[in-house]
């Protein structure tokens, strides 16, 4: 068995696409095996910003021989049809061989192939990966660049190691011959180094300042600046995106603290994370009072001799990263954020649905009805205000240049003009909840505009059929219903959402009508049962009793909906429940087959009733009216239980009594009494929906 190492070397691959290049290599290198018949087993993948690394232990020193055979056409076919199946198969005419196959003789070509040494597999495979390896960006370089069938590659490859048991295996791409030659760090190590074998290759790169394993150099910074935060007082603010993009950048890194002007913090601390972060991959720390402090770590891709000087350099350039922004901040607040809003209706909201502003006017108009039905138990005076400013930071300076901080500068512009809190808290968080897990607001301003908001996309998106489709959601439906949902259920908020619906559409009943029902069964009502699936999928709800529930029709108060499937649940989950559903499903399969439909009860007996019968509708005339007065109060554990005395009647009905009697009257009464106990059941749920 044999060892393989492979280093393809290069200037700097960007850091966010070396996560893909590591996978992309593996992908490549265990296909060229497969082709070969050879199992690749466990690799080990690296990459620094010079290079990718890979190492392949336990290789065969070849392939196994193989045997293979493919039919041909029949004996006595044409000529013309031998040679094709010669020329495809790759062999001559003496090398057939005639076989019988059901009854008939048949040409058949047979090859024997020996098996290859590794580093004739390897050498071919070597340049297959790099012309086949796709990277989001590639470059042609150098005099052969004029051809379209030059090498491609994320930056000019400059060297190649191939080492098999500590042979070098030949090959050669776009004039670049594989060797045993590699270079180290760019300042602190000169001249190539060799490498003699892949058990060498990380431990003379490391004496040479390079640590090619990547999650080693993620450890490094990840502890290293903790560290340095420490020993100065401080809490690194922890960012693990930023641990990776700088183990990306560097092949030595050095975590190092510096300092900032204490009066950039009078720049929001978001603004100023942001800055360090986008636009210098430094992270940032904070005091005792869990306040941001002015200070930040760096990464080195050196050791240096004085850091101080390293320190002094970062700490200048992110100086004039964050005068700009403070300039932004200063200007912004120059100008009240009701001007800001005028310039909404510069911007498109969307093509058939007008302008921000357009969608700014609709918004507050429907929060603020939330609040006057009371709803929501805000002001509608300050959910109009808030909703007419929301979008108003969207043309901000500081916005333009961190979208990401899009609603909270709003927030912090409206504070600092002195608006409510309630407006400014509303329109720093109106975007929330972003998605699954994410913080649900509960300030009741805050709440009527975040729902407003989300409403109004789902309706007008609906509106002009952009709808989800697949794995497409392009404008972020599938987010903004499940915000929705967590919006009502995190608020216990009651309402009938067809009503609410129907208001942002303007009490337009063709529109609400398009909105809610779509086409085949793809409207907002359908959407909404779907997400609210999805998300109760976490919170171990079953989707087929969310589905039992809602295909009693006219249930879309999701606060009730849901107290009625946790209920469900609880029950069907019992001896009682699971022996219920089974009676009810056979006393429904029965309906059916008979053709009863809902609502079809029981007839006036015109025979005295066998015992087990008058039991069921002893049961039913107990149970119904209770279930049915439980719904109504909201009490289902209570209907279940109503429903869980209907269990033995329902069994003992089935053991006892013949439904298809061979007496009509007989027959007819007993399955009104089966309709009847469906009926009965479907005041709670339609039980036809849950599986099992």
């Amino acid at each position: 068995m044999a060892d393989f190492l492979l280093e393809l070397r290069c200037e700097e691959i960007p850091a966010r696409m070396q996560t893909g290049a590591r996978a992309e290599l593996e992908k490549l290198f265990r296909r060229e095996l497969d082709a070969a018949g050879v199992a690749a087993g466990e690799l080990t993948i690296w990459s620094t910003p010079r290079r990718l690394a890979l190492i392949a232990r336990g290789l065969p020193l070849a392939t196994e021989a193989v045997s293979e055979e493919a039919k041909g056409p029949p004996e006595g076919a044409p000529d013309a049809a031998i040679d094709g199946f010669c020329k495809k198969a790759g062999v001559t005419r003496e090398e057939l061989t005639l076989r019988e196959v059901k009854g008939r003789m048949t040409w058949f070509a047979v090859r024997h192939a020996p098996g290859r040494p590794m580093v004739e597999v390897l050498s071919a495979a070597i340049p297959a990966i790099i012309r086949d390896f796709s990277w989001p960006k590639a470059m042609r370089w150098g005099a052969a660049s004029i051809s379209t069938e030059s090498l491609r590659w994320v930056r000019p490859l400059s060297g190649i190691v191939a080492l098999l048991d500590g042979q070098v295996v030949p090959c050669e791409i776009g004039g670049i011959a594989a060797g045993r030659k590699t270079i180290g760090h760019r300042f602190h190590a000169s001249g190539p180094i060799t490498i003699d074998s892949a058990d060498d290759y990380a431990a003379k790169l490391r004496e040479a300042f390079v640590i090619v394993n990547h999650e080693e150099r993620q450890d490094i910074i990840r502890t290293g600046a903790a560290k340095v935060a420490a020993a100065a007082g401080l809490t690194l603010v922890a960012d693990e995106g930023l641990v990776v993009e700088n183990a990306g950048l560097t092949e030595w890194p050095v975590p190092l603290l510096g300092r900032f002007d204490e009066a950039f913090l009078d720049v929001p601390p978001e603004v100023i994370q942001l800055t360090a972060r986008v636009n210098q991959k430094y992270f940032v720390c904070e005091g005792a009072d869990g306040k941001l402090a002015n200070a930040f770590v760096c990464t080195a891709n050196i050791e240096p001799r004085d850091a101080r000087v390293v320190v002094d350099g970062n700490r200048k350039v992110l100086a004039a990263r964050l005068s700009d922004a403070r300039f932004f901040w200063e200007q912004d607040q120059k100008t009240p954020l009701a001007v800001h809003a005028e310039r909404l209706s510069r911007i498109t909201f969307h093509e058939k649905l007008g302008t921000v502003a357009d969608k700014a006017l609709r918004v507050a108009k429907l929060a603020r009805w939330l609040c006057e039905e009371g709803i929501v138990t805000g002001d509608p005076a300050l959910a109009e205000q808030a909703a007419r400013l929301a979008k108003a930071d969207l043309v901000t300076e500081m916005v333009g240049e961190f979208p990401e901080l899009q609603g909270l500068m709003g927030g912090y512009y409206a504070a600092k003009e002195g608006l409510p809190q309630e407006v400014s808290e509303a329109i720093r968080d109106h975007y929330k909840p972003v998605g699954q897990g994410d913080e649900v607001p509960t300030a009741p301003v805050t709440v009527a505009v975040s729902l407003a908001d989300k409403l109004d996309s789902l309706c007008q998106f609906f509106l002009i059929d952009e709808t989800p489709t697949g794995s497409k959601d392009p404008f972020a439906l599938r987010r903004a219903a499940i915000g929705v949902i967590s919006l009502i259920l995190g608020n216990a908020l009651r309402f009938r959402m067809q009503d609410v619906l129907r208001k942002a559409v303007e009490d337009d009943l063709e529109k609400f009508e398009k909105v809610f029902f779509g086409h085949a069964d793809k409207g907002l009502g359908a959407f909404f049962a779907e997400r609210l699936k999805v998300q109760q999928r976490e919170a171990g709800i079953r989707h087929d009793l969310i589905d039992a529930v809602f295909a009693l029709g006219g249930e879309d108060d999701l606060v009730r909906l849901l107290a009625r499937v946790h209920a469900l649940q609880a029950f069907v989950s019992t001896e009682d429940g699971t022996n219920l559903l089974a009676g009810y499903k056979r006393a429904a399969n029965i309906l059916k087959k008979e053709g009863f439909a809902a609502g079809e009860g029981a007839q006036a007996l015109s025979y005295t009733p066998e015992a087990a019968e008058k039991a069921l509708i002893d049961a039913l005339d107990a149970a119904a009216p209770r279930a049915a007065e439980a719904v109504e109060a909201e009490r289902f554990a209570d209907a279940m239980a109503a429903l869980a005395t209907l269990r033995a009647p329902i069994d003992r009905f089935f053991e006892e009594v013949t439904v298809n009697d061979a007496d009509a009257n007989k027959r007819a009464a007993r399955l009104g009494l089966l309709a009847r106990f469906r009926d009965a059941v479907h005041q709670v749920a339609d039980f036809s929906r849950i599986e099992g």
